[in-house]
């Protein structure tokens, strides 16, 4: 996918990677002036994220992670391997 500079230095990030990576109106991008390539990653509100681990903490404390994702998503069930 190709971006243009405007006369301003601004670009569009093209719609299927906004939504890929979740980038909505305020979403904070920060750039990487040390790498080879244009690199933009989304800043992660810390703050935010705690408050949010907080929550299932008792919840979900003494699990493994299968036990965690199973208890948030419910049981999956595979599909049957091809012979």
């Amino acid at each position: 996918m190709k971006a243009t500079v405007t006369s301003k230095g601004q670009i569009t990030i093209p719609l299927a990677i906004r939504r890929k990576l979740r980038l909505h109106t305020g979403t904070v991008i920060e750039f990487d002036e040390e790498a080879d390539c244009l690199k933009a990653t989304k800043v992660v509100d810390r703050e935010r994220m705690r408050s949010a681990v907080g929550l299932a903490r008792k919840e979900l404390a003494a699990r493994t992670t299968l036990q965690w994702l199973e208890e948030l998503r419910g049981p999956v069930e595979l599909p049957r391997r091809r012979k």
